[in-house]
């Protein structure tokens, strides 16, 4: 599988005959309603050109839903499999057209080809944000999306996690780096790549205090 780190928390999954988009914030939607946020790394429109098989939306913040980013891929001409919990599912299936919106809430699965979707808890401060885990048969990936450090999490996490993809960033309630590292601790990947950094802020990912990590770069392959 290939994975592209989009930036923020943005990751490009191609293999097993689909790509699948996650969490895309590919413009300016950010600092125009909080001035502060200046995006620090430009947009690469070589992404804006893609027709993702399936996107993926953990929950309903600007940097992750983005109504700016959104329409470059889902539109009412496009044939794409959108899955999103219910904060999101309630907006972006007024689109309407060819699409498959299915409504990915905590616990329920979707199968496309060779690749199994399974949305698994997060606590952050959107009503319905979820995690994902990506099974291809060979791998278990798991997107935790944005999220604190919370117990219940653990029960839905399967063993055998291959990539663990999570925020760092200590801000918007997401966990900071040190509980990053414990939960990755608990849940024991092979390999962990942090998000959430370097758009907004000059946080150095080679902080986080995980021995097993891999440091993504922007708009480049995530070699695990």
């Amino acid at each position: 599988m290939k994975i592209t780190w989009l930036g923020q928390a943005g990751l490009l999954f191609e293999g097993e005959g689909l790509s699948v988009m996650i969490d895309p914030y590919l413009s300016d939607s950010v600092e125009k309603k909080e001035p502060h946020n200046i995006r620090r790394v430009p947009v690469d429109a070589r992404f804006l050109a893609l027709r993702p098989d399936v996107m993926i939306f953990t929950h309903n913040h600007l940097d992750h839903y983005d109504p700016e980013t959104v329409p470059h891929f889902i539109t009412a001409e496009s044939a794409c499999l959108v899955l999103a919990p219910s904060s999101v599912y309630n907006e972006v299936r007024r689109i309407g057209g060819k699409n498959n919106y299915v409504k990915l809430d905590r616990h329920t699965e979707w199968t496309e080809g060779a690749l199994r979707f399974r949305a698994v808890k997060a606590e952050h401060s959107d009503p319905t944000p979820i995690g994902v885990i990506i099974e291809d048969g060979k791998s278990r990936y798991y997107v935790t999306g944005d999220t604190l450090y919370n117990e219940d999490i653990f029960a839905d996490i399967p063993q055998d996690i291959d990539a663990v993809f999570l925020p760092i960033n200590g801000k918007g309630n997401n966990m900071n780096m040190v509980d990053a590292a414990r939960f990755c601790q608990r849940i024991n990947p092979k390999v962990a790549v942090p998000l959430h950094f370097g758009m907004f802020d000059a946080i150095n990912p080679l902080d986080f205090p995980y021995e097993k990590k891999v440091i993504p770069e922007i708009y480049r392959e995530i070699k695990l």
